[in-house]
């Protein structure tokens, strides 16, 4: 499914979101805190477009995705447009990997992050303790995903944009809109925000905390490899 949305994937982004994406993307990096000789593990990274951020910032990062069709579009376009990328910044590498196996030894990052990508794996917390294994002791994680609207009525009416007129949108405008479908079902069946703090904390992770982004709409969860 994925593989099939990658070439149009980062602009659907876009669409969908009413280009908030990149504001949650900016957010993300200043709380990941990337800085150069940091490494970084960007999971369920895509086309690598939030990776190519954090190495701005000097960080050596991996983006890792299950989705192969995914990782080429993003090398394609890393390469095509600075084919001397990592001269004089952090680097980014591309590796197909799973997320409850993945492919990288004990202690390898400084930090380890995902976004919007959590809710797709099948068993979250053997997930997050995956996550934590490959990540140093001292390390973080940041996980930024879809999450609920502090406001109840405001809340409602986001399920109702999700479940009637997001899945009308993606008809007009994506090549695949039965995926936007699962978007929408996935995001409704997601955890709140306490729930999946207490799911992180029970993978090993210390001093977790979270924070609302656009009401709630995304929340950024932290955590540390203590």
């Amino acid at each position: 499914m994925f593989d099939d949305l990658a070439e149009r994937y980062d602009l659907m982004n876009d669409v969908l979101s009413a280009g908030q994406v990149r504001l949650w993307r900016k957010r993300v990096q200043k709380i990941v805190a990337a800085e150069p000789g940091d490494r970084v593990l960007d999971l369920a990274a895509g086309t690598g477009t939030s990776s190519r951020t954090f190495a701005t910032y000097g960080a050596d990062t991996v983006a890792c995705d299950f989705s192969v069709g995914m990782l080429r579009v993003g090398q394609g376009r890393l390469f095509a447009t600075d084919p001397e990328q990592a001269r004089t910044r952090g680097r980014v590498a591309f590796a197909a990997g799973d997320a409850l196996r993945l492919p990288f030894a004990d202690g390898a990052f400084d930090a380890v992050t995902i976004s919007f990508g959590l809710r797709n794996v099948q068993r979250t917390r053997d997930a997050l303790a995956e996550m934590r294994r490959v990540t140093r002791p001292g390390g973080r994680l940041v996980v930024c995903e879809f999450s609920r609207i502090t406001v109840p009525p405001l809340d409602m009416l986001y399920r109702r944009y999700l479940s009637g007129i997001l899945p009308r949108i993606a008809q007009v405008v994506a090549k695949n809109p039965v995926a936007y479908d699962y978007l929408a079902e996935s995001i409704t069946d997601w955890p709140a925000q306490r729930e999946l703090a207490g799911l992180i904390r029970s993978a090993g992770w210390s001093a977790v905390r979270w924070r609302d982004l656009t009401l709630g709409v995304v929340a950024v969860h932290v955590g540390r490899n203590l």
